[in-house]
């Protein structure tokens, strides 16, 4: 018999290892910065095209390498950063397995021009498909300069995996985001496609946090600052107006390395207690320094979960740093005095005021009281004892009432609706729940749920068909957006007009709406798109959506009327029977329950009969 174990090849083998540590561009990007930050540089330039699939070059001005060290660096598991195995337990710098250059020159095209301070002349090596076409010595500054071009070119399945160009620039953005908020000493630029998207001066951290998110955090910020014998904790947390509704910048670093960690997030929130509604989300960029044998950065390919000795006492520090920062800055609850959406649907804002109206609540008497000099307190002995008999004519005038049609004024038998089997709404309870009467039993209906599943199919029927119909804005509001929600607001832009959105791009990072869905309220259209884009960004659910299903979801997520919201009779009945006109009236889009349904026999058996 043959043996059949072989040894592969080392440019299959280098494509493997490739696939664990370059998933997509953005994956390069974060290698080749974090190269270029524990090179020692000081200015760190990334140039982007194409979303990365065409060139991602990384120039820095670092210590170089010499020509055999340019040539070494390609190999698997080559590093300067380890000798031996305690130094694993000790590691300070960004990378230290010696995969990330080999992994990227298995999937690339490769050009490197580097050179050190003590040298006359640099070294240039082309490296294609991991096979070097070319080494020889070159005129470079000092620094190293690296070209990958068109990643996953030999291996056509894997680049067709690959997202459109603007999801792959917004998971870039995040990775530059990631490094450049770590190094705020280091001068970072970031270029796609010829237009600097990031110019960021070396300055502080709240210098760097403030020109990676927005203005808008420069007097939201409330600093962090803990040392004890077992670790440090510095950085910032947004006071609790510059909360969002969604989980959004959101940094937390371990010795400089940004991490992903639910454990730590959570006494990040707990920290809040009642500051926060239920609903909103702290802004925060958190440091933690502790010793590296403290850590393990080893537990996945991208290092970004990462294991400690003792979670339990680092979420303690966190928690009492968090709680310590907001005490001593006196950060409290701030009231809100913006009018509540709802408010502004009322007639008594929305409806004109004619003179109709006017002439019929001047003409009452206690409009009278209150506008004649000192009679406030005089009441009117003949309309009733307290005076006020026809205070409903100050809200309701006799012409609303005449303009009401007849037909309106009767309502329905309860027993003919029901003998339909039509739910017809009884009651509203704790504001959430519709309680609705079926012929054999009744329905306990989740308004909020309800609300997402109608709209969800009515967003999902625009979407695929025909072009939803658009609300024109009276007067056109500017967005102004960080460039990585810009990236992804380029993305949704094709998918938003089929659902009524009409948003232009007005030069760097800026938009004009110039119109929204005909069900979104007006002045309410900047918000409506920055909660959109907040929601779709951090969209989470066990089932799997396409990035246009996804839209659909947070549209109607973001649109439903919320629990807790006060409904009349006639919003319940109209919302219960649009309900049952859904091709799938008892669950949401994430697969929730929209009501129980109670009957006879299930009602005895609770009563033990």
């Amino acid at each position: 018999m043959t043996d059949i174990i072989n040894l592969l090849p080392d440019n299959i083998a280098n494509q493997i290892a490739a696939g664990e540590v370059i998933q997509r561009p953005a994956s390069a990007v974060k290698e080749m910065l974090e190269n270029a930050v524990d090179a020692g540089a000081t200015a760190i330039n990334l140039i982007i095209n194409d979303a990365g699939k065409s060139l991602i070059q990384v120039i820095d001005n670092g210590k170089g390498m010499s020509e055999t060290d340019a040539r070494m660096s390609f190999e698997r598991h080559a590093t300067s950063k380890i000798q031996n195995i305690d130094d694993l337990f000790h590691i300070r710098t960004m990378g230290f397995r010696g995969e990330a250059l080999a992994s990227i020159a298995a999937v690339a095209q490769i050009e490197l021009k580097t050179r050190r301070a003590e040298d006359e002349l640099g070294t240039y090596i082309e490296i294609d498909n991991s096979v070097v076409k070319k080494q020889e010595p070159c005129a470079c500054p000092v620094g190293t300069s690296i070209s990958m071009k068109n990643l996953f070119f030999n291996v056509p399945a894997r680049r067709n995996f690959l997202k459109s160009n603007a999801a792959e620039m917004r998971h870039i953005v995040d990775e530059f985001i990631h490094v450049s908020l770590a190094f705020p000493g280091i001068f970072f630029t970031l270029t796609s496609n010829g237009q600097q998207v990031f110019h960021l001066e070396s300055g502080n951290l709240k210098q760097r946090f403030i020109q990676l998110l927005g203005h808008q955090y420069n007097t939201r910020l409330v600093p962090v600052n803990e040392t004890t014998d077992y670790l440090d904790i510095n950085g910032f947390v947004g006071k609790p107006e510059a909360a969002k509704k969604t989980r959004g910048d959101q940094y937390f670093f371990v010795n400089n390395r940004f991490i992903k960690s639910a454990y730590l997030n959570h006494a990040v929130t707990s920290a809040f207690d009642a500051l926060l509604p239920k609903d909103s989300f702290p802004v925060y960029a958190l440091f933690i320094d502790l010793n590296p044998a403290q850590v393990d950065i080893n537990v996945h390919p991208t290092k970004q979960e990462i294991k400690f000795e003792d979670e339990k006492i680092v979420y303690a520090f966190v928690q009492a740093a968090v709680k310590h920062a907001l005490a001593q800055f006196s950060v409290s609850p701030s009231l809100d005095f913006t009018l509540n959406a709802d408010i502004m649907q009322t007639e008594a804002v929305s409806q004109p005021f004619t003179d109709q109206h006017k002439a019929s609540v001047t003409a009452s008497e206690l409009y009278k009281k209150f506008s004649q000099k000192n009679q406030a307190h005089l009441l009117d002995p003949r309309h009733g004892k307290t005076g006020l008999g026809n205070w409903r004519d100050f809200f309701e005038t006799k012409s609303n009432k005449e303009n009401i049609p007849n037909e309106e004024l009767v309502k329905p038998s309860l027993y003919e609706e029901v003998e339909k089997n039509i739910p017809v709404v009884q009651t509203q309870l704790l504001n959430t729940y519709i309680a609705a009467i079926l012929n054999d039993g009744f329905l306990l209906i989740h308004q909020q749920h309800a609300h997402e599943r109608i709209l969800f199919e009515r967003y999902a029927a625009s979407i695929q068909s025909i072009q939803a119909p658009t609300q024109q804005s009276l007067f056109p509001v500017t967005l102004e957006l960080s460039p990585q929600d810009d990236a992804l607001l380029q993305e949704l832009l094709p998918d938003l007009r089929l659902l009524g959105y009409k948003i232009e791009p007005f030069g760097k990072s800026s938009f004009i709406i110039q119109g929204v869905p005909a069900d979104i309220l007006q002045r309410n259209e900047k918000h409506s798109v920055e909660i959109l884009l907040e929601q779709y960004k951090h969209f989470s659910s066990e089932l799997k959506f396409s990035p246009r299903e996804k839209l659909v979801h947070c549209m109607a997520r973001q649109q439903a009327i919320k629990a807790g919201q006060s409904l009349t009779e006639k919003e319940m009945q109209v919302l219960v029977e649009e309900l049952f006109n859904c091709t799938m009236p008892s669950v949401t889009p994430n697969g929730n329950p929209v009501f129980v349904e109670f009957n006879d026999e299930q009602l005895l058996k609770l009563f033990g009969k």
